[in-house]
């Protein structure tokens, strides 16, 4: 869909029977070209398509200047301080039909300042020079894929595209958005009786300083050949940067920094006794630090009807994160805290391995005996046996270091957490014990998107991008898309000069 011709490009303001003969005149092609040709039907398809969208862009068209001939100018002549600087004004704007040429009235302030359009206020067009629609798409598939792949599909779906760097502009302005559209939400109707939060980090790969260094300084390129291709210029990179120093063993460091991510659901106990759902689940993820994840975990349990004094069920299921625990009670005295089973058995797997040969029956029976204490809420006991074996274990020998210092760090681990580990209890009350959820959350919202190959992020430029994707997962980027733009037509009425895309990153939420 290349190389498609401009709609309105002709000197002077179109009048709108000469946009309607040019719509039926390209219908009237379409027509044509729909009974005469002898094409097979990917070529049909493939042109067809093309001729719809200069169908779409004359129709586009037509619209905007019949919105321009019928607009009372009346009202706007009557505010003071401005005055009409041109009477046709125009522009270009980018559709999903493509490139558009449209003109408006252009009101000028008398004293110097911002001036306004219109016509662009009644359309609720800002001046990114992309129309509504173009905005949310591109933004909603980099939510999904990488930039440079969003404007791949962007490209062969309408036939042209904003640039990467455009597409990350329009994500860094949307994005400021996302944040405040969440405070606002209404609490979800119909909500369980048992709300469970569950929280977990992962760090994505962050750009380092010599890496901002390098993408900020003067590119160089040596050519390494005569003709400079690609295969002799990376050659010539190679022997212009010197060896790479080689990482040590089991040395995976990619200067991550910790992006939490909160899952919120209720539960509704049922007439068979069992807690059912999830139910009204919603994510949200921040590299604001474990601190404003709390906070917002409080801000929304209390706006779905969880106050900090609430005598409603409150769990909140975490992975034993140092401090975590520690910021979590304050805000929520009376909630049960609980520490994921998995990360539990998992540990006792760990040390199992200290004792036991991989795969061996002895392994698999002696971390089966220590689970059934997990199970079993007896915590208190699991670490007394720990204890135990602890003073068996001599203090010299082949592999006795190790397995010292493995039992010092469970038990380090488990002793702070037992009121944590009161597995037979919830198991009773068909409450949650691992974080399966945050863990399926972590993995889609940050993985799949932010820890991908060759990607390092600049948190306070990622920030705007991980909220967006929040919103799209949470199944509300529809809601989204209609309040902002809402605010965006509010500022304009305001007579505010709005523009959604910018280069500036986000500042991170603290928590006060």
């Amino acid at each position: 869909m290349s190389g498609q011709p401009n709609i309105g490009t002709e000197s002077g303001p179109p009048t709108g029977e000469s946009v309607v003969a040019e719509a039926r005149h390209v219908f009237e092609e379409l027509v044509s070209f729909c009974q005469d040709e002898d094409l097979t039907f990917g070529e049909f398809e493939k042109r067809l398509l093309v001729l719809l969208f200069g169908l779409g862009r004359v129709l586009t068209r037509l619209m905007l200047v019949n919105r321009h001939l019928r607009l009372d100018l009346k009202p706007y002549h009557a505010i003071k301080g401005y005055r009409l600087g041109n009477g046709y004004a125009e522009r270009e704007l980018k559709t999903v039909f493509g490139k558009i040429i449209y003109g408006r009235a252009h009101f000028i302030a008398v004293g110097g300042g911002t001036g306004f359009h219109p016509l662009d206020v009644a359309l609720g067009l800002t001046r990114d020079g992309f129309s509504p629609w173009v905005v949310q798409f591109v933004t909603r598939l980099a939510t999904r894929m990488s930039y440079a792949s969003s404007r791949m599909i962007c490209k062969a779906v309408l036939g042209w595209s904003p640039s990467t760097e455009g597409i990350e502009h329009l994500v860094l302005g949307l994005g400021r958005q996302a944040a405040p559209f969440m405070q606002q939400m209404a609490a979800p109707p119909d909500d369980g009786n048992v709300l469970v939060i569950e929280l977990d980090g992962k760090c994505p790969p962050t750009a380092t300083e010599q890496e901002l260094s390098k993408r900020r300084g003067k590119r160089e390129h040596p050519k390494g050949c005569s003709c400079g291709c690609q295969r002799h210029r990376g050659k010539a990179k190679r022997k212009r940067r010197g060896k790479k120093k080689r990482r040590k063993k089991g040395d995976k460091s990619k200067n991550g920094k910790e992006v939490m991510v909160v899952v919120m659901y209720t539960l509704r106990r049922g007439p068979d006794g069992k807690l059912h759902g999830p139910i009204n689940k919603k994510t949200w993820a921040t590299f604001g630090g474990r601190k404003a994840a709390v906070a917002w975990a409080r801000e929304e349990a209390t706006k779905r009807g969880f106050g900090p004094e609430t005598t409603k069920t409150v769990q909140i299921v975490v992975d034993g994160a140092k401090g975590l625990k520690e910021k979590l009670e304050p805000l929520f005295p009376k909630a049960i805290i609980t520490l994921d089973v998995c990360h539990v058995v998992e540990k006792l797997w760990e040390l199992g391995h200290r004792f036991h040969k991989e795969g061996s029956e002895e392994l698999n029976a002696w971390v089966e005996d220590l689970k059934e204490l997990v199970y079993q809420g007896r915590a208190a006991k699991l670490v007394e046996r720990l204890k135990t074996l602890f003073k068996q274990v001599p203090m010299h020998g082949p592999g006795t270091k190790g397995r010292r210092q493995a039992l010092k760090k469970l038990i380090g681990y488990l002793e702070p957490r037992l009121k944590m580990m009161r597995y037979r209890e919830w198991i009773e009350q068909d409450l949650v014990i691992a974080s399966g959820q945050v863990e399926g959350a972590v993995r889609h919202v940050v993985g799949e998107r932010m820890d991908c190959a060759g990607m390092r992020w600049i948190p306070e430029r990622a920030e705007a991008l991980l909220h967006l994707r929040c919103i799209e997962l949470n199944g509300d980027w529809e809601d989204f898309i209609a309040w902002a733009y809402q605010r965006y037509q509010e500022q304009l009425h305001d007579r505010q000069a709005v523009q959604i895309r910018t280069d500036q990153p986000m500042e991170l939420p603290r928590a006060a």
